[in-house]
């Protein structure tokens, strides 16, 4: 790995007496990580049941470090949704804002999912998670991840930052700014953002980071907090937004960051500001198992709050000829009977949280729990909703073992040779849901998604 001639030596002159230490670091092998879904399994029935070694990730509950030998992205328990992989020092900001059943939380720049999936799981189905990204082909990315995962109280939206802030002032509890960045960080993990850096990015980069703090401000009510995060070195894009962002609001002020697990200060004498940045946390690739990160907190101690009429659900109400193609669905298929919210997109059908008609004024592409879709005289039961059921909620199941043969050719989206009762059939790996089959004859039809299929 050659890194440019520039970072090394402003590297240098910011580190000092660390620099050999944190330049070695590029000479050893990166670390990997995944978190547990927690939504599906508990973290001590996953370390039951996993076929790979794990080592706990310290500033975490739900992650671990395994080796990247193990590849638990070509598992069977990977396509059930049982875990995100994710690079360990990553799983920090999330864990850091500590969101809670029943907050409306928003994930500003959500894409890839990662950290979206983490508040999920903290909320427990309970309270409303928004995760926006402004690029329309990352947001339809963390739709699949959310679905995956099975979410069911998360709406995705494809916007900018400042439209939400206008429409939404002082809405959300927890705010979460991981914010585009240079990636000196991710240097390691992927050497390909190497050829893409210099100091143009930096500088443009922290324009935009400064933009979208301002945005994240007004939706955040009073008393709330934000967490602000990248995956960068450079103190322009660190420090000095977080200097410029508290001198432009004095209605926040930053929350200490314990300085646990080899995590350390931020550094105010890098860009001339105040001694309260060094409540900031920088983690270095040379003092904990993980990749450079910067994270603030911030809480909004006084400001604009909420002056929204009361949620509703939208007019988009269900008409009774889809309600009872459902149901019929549902009494031929299932042993439950959902309730909820029912809202149609389209002829996509959705179980989708109180407050989805406030989002409606923007870019929505995801609301709640995806059930299916209406095709002719007919609903065709999807992927979400196979996902975000138990075994036992299904009529007829096809339970395969994680090691076996037949799971990798469902996965592959490959017809089955199997004789069961005709009609839906919940295909399961070691009793976790991955997707629907449909008896024909002596033959499952395999009825997988195209797009998630195992690739060799």
């Amino acid at each position: 790995m050659r890194l440019p001639e520039k970072f090394l030596e402003r590297m240098e002159q910011l580190l000092g007496e660390e620099y050999k230490a944190f330049i070695a670091s590029y000479r050893e092998p990166r670390h990997y990580g995944l978190r547990v879904n927690t939504l599906k399994i508990s973290v001590e029935k996953f370390k039951r049941i996993t076929p790979f070694s794990l080592e706990p990730v310290p500033w975490t509950e739900d992650g671990f470090y395994f080796n990247e030998e193990a590849r638990p992205g070509k598992h069977p328990y990977y396509y059930a949704g049982l875990y995100y992989i994710q690079e360990p020092s990553a799983m920090a900001p999330a864990a850091l804002l500590k969101v809670k059943p029943g907050e409306r939380v928003l994930d500003l720049c959500a894409a890839p999912g990662g950290k979206s999936t983490q508040m999920a799981a903290a909320m427990a189905g309970e309270g409303l998670l928004v995760a926006n990204d402004i690029n329309f082909q990352r947001s339809r990315v963390l739709a699949k991840v959310l679905e995956l995962f099975a979410v069911k109280n998360a709406v995705v939206i494809n916007e900018q930052p400042e439209r939400l802030a206008q429409r939404l002032p002082g809405y959300f509890d927890k705010v979460l700014v991981d914010a585009t960045c240079s990636g000196e960080g991710m240097f390691r993990k992927d050497p390909a953002v190497i050829g893409k850096w210099g100091p143009s990015l930096i500088e443009r980069c922290a324009g935009g980071q400064r933009a979208v703090l301002r945005a994240a401000a007004r939706l955040l009510r009073p008393g709330g907090i934000l967490v602000y995060s990248t995956c960068t070195f450079a103190p322009e894009e660190n420090e000095g937004v977080i200097e410029k962002f508290l001198r432009e609001h004095p209605e926040f002020c930053l929350l200490e960051i314990p300085k646990e697990y080899g995590f350390v200060s931020g550094n105010p004498e890098w860009v001339n500001g105040r001694e309260e940045l060094r409540k900031c946390v920088r983690l270095w690739p040379h003092r904990v198992k993980g990749e450079g990160h910067f994270i603030a907190m911030l809480k909004k101690e006084s400001g604009e709050a909420e002056n929204l009429p009361p949620s509703k659900m939208p007019g988009r109400s269900l008409p009774n000829k889809y309600f009872e193609m459902f149901r019929e669905f549902e009494k031929d298929n299932l042993k439950v009977q959902l309730e909820g919210n029912f809202y149609l997109m389209g002829n996509h059908l959705y179980i989708a949280p109180q407050e989805t008609g406030l989002f409606e004024q923007f870019k929505l592409l995801r609301a709640g729990w995806y059930l299916g879709s209406f095709k002719k005289n007919r609903f065709e039961p999807g992927q979400g909703l196979a996902l975000g059921l138990k075994k036992e909620q299904v009529q007829r199941t096809l339970d395969l073992r994680g090691d076996s043969e037949e799971v990798i050719h469902y996965l592959k989206k490959e017809t089955l040779s199997f004789r069961g009762q005709p009609g839906w059939t919940l295909v399961c790996v070691d009793g976790f849901p991955l997707g629907w089959g449909k008896q024909t004859g002596k033959f499952l039809k395999n009825y997988y998604p195209t797009a998630w299929r195992w690739v060799d």
